[in-house]
């Protein structure tokens, strides 16, 4: 490869350098214990809410660099309504239904605010997160209401048993693992020959050969090997199915539906797209109204692991998902980011948390050290916004 395109693939590949330079990092450390299955497991299960909570942001992020400041209060919320519903009894689907849809509806709410009458997002969810916070206090009372619903904690992650059984189990290898993710691989490098083959025939332009490769090939590299260290210990937990499902619905929605292409518009010139015809009031509506539905969903995985839910619970997860999308590669300006991109920001700050905490770490550096990787993130995609410029 020429210079040019070895930068321009440096510059589009540098947050898997990092995570790849970072994870190398901790394995030398203590023994290599983040390379310990168990460790592997719990980098997925404890980070599960980001991944949830930073796909929904991305979708604010792209119509302008606009965040959602409420998401940690209403995950708490949501959390905190489910957990009592089903400690009076309520049958565990319709709690969850209900928690799903009162996220909805608090996106909704904050969505009109936003969209129809013009309040800047920043105050609109500052004053969610304050007031889902508050009545996050009122309905548990200040208190810890704990779930004794197995089912609920297994099928959502919480439980001892929150694994998918392996039919073909009994050894120390969880099988099922392992086939799902040879089958995963070969449906991602199936998907990017299909794509490549289809932008050529099209005329578009395309990276070279090499950078598909190379990429690909580090990506393979990846899911098999957090596939073998999950097949090595109990397999894989239900709550990374409902994370695949998100990012996967998700990553279909921004990159193949009208309302994802609308997204990038909005972001990218608001004032061209609303000339064009495009509504961008539903555009904002649909971003902010899906952030409270996710919210909802991050809620039910939470308490679920935790298996109780209490008034602080959710408390800086907004910020873990803001820091997860702008580390991932979404612009700070809007119209620039991707769902793939989201999961390696999450991934390069959960594998930051849990090597940390692995080492040792006192928590109040670990948010020093985080805040130094979102700043350099956003000062690396200006500089380059700037450098592209001129």
């Amino acid at each position: 490869m020429t210079k040019m395109k070895v930068t321009n693939w440096l510059q589009k590949n540098t947050m898997v350098l990092i995570l790849v330079l970072v994870f190398v990092f901790f394995a030398f450390q203590k023994d290599g214990a983040i390379l310990l299955p168990q460790n592997i497991t719990n980098l997925i299960a404890q980070n599960a809410y980001v991944f949830i909570l930073a796909t929904g942001m991305l979708l604010c992020i792209l119509t302008g660099g606009n965040i959602d400041l409420s998401v940690g209060s209403v995950v708490c919320f949501t959390g905190a309504i489910g957990a009592l519903l089903m400690a009076g009894g309520m049958n565990m689907w319709l709690a969850v239904i209900i928690m799903l849809v009162i996220g909805l509806a608090i996106g909704a709410f904050q969505a009109y605010w936003i969209a129809y009458v013009r309040v800047p997002p920043f105050i609109t969810t500052l004053a969610g997160m304050l007031i889902f916070r508050g009545l996050s206090n009122v309905v548990l009372n200040g208190r810890t209401q704990s779930i004794s619903d197995q089912a609920f904690k297994d099928i959502f992650g919480g439980g001892a048993t929150c694994y998918i059984p392996d039919p073909f189990g009994g050894g120390t290898i969880n099988v099922l693992c392992l086939i799902v993710g040879v089958v995963a691989c070969l449906l991602y490098v199936g998907f990017t020959v299909r794509g490549r083959l289809n932008r050529v025939k099209k005329g578009y332009a395309v990276d070279s050969l090499l950078s598909t490769v190379l990429r690909s090939a580090v990506i393979v590299a990846a899911v098999m090997f957090f596939t073998v260290k999950l097949s090595q210990y109990k397999g894989i937990p239900a709550v990374l199915v409902w994370v695949a499902l998100v990012i996967g619905a998700y990553g279909y929605l921004t990159s193949k539906t009208t309302i994802g292409r609308h997204l990038y518009a909005v972001g990218g010139n608001e004032k061209a797209t609303k000339l064009s015809g495009i509504d961008t009031k539903k555009v904002y509506f649909f971003a902010y109204a899906n952030m409270g539905f996710l919210a909802g969903l991050a809620g039910v995985l939470t308490i679920a692991r935790m298996a109780s839910a209490q008034p602080t619970y959710g408390d800086g997860y907004e910020m873990d998902a803001i820091g997860a999308c702008f580390i991932g590669g979404a612009s700070a300006y809007g119209g620039v980011g991707t769902v793939p991109g989201v999961i390696i920001g999450a991934v390069l700050m959960g594998v930051i948390n849990l090597g940390m905490s692995i080492m040792g770490i006192d928590q109040n550096f670990q948010k020093v050290v985080k805040g130094g990787v979102l700043l350099a993130a956003v000062v690396f995609d200006v500089i380059s916004k700037r450098n592209e410029s001129r």
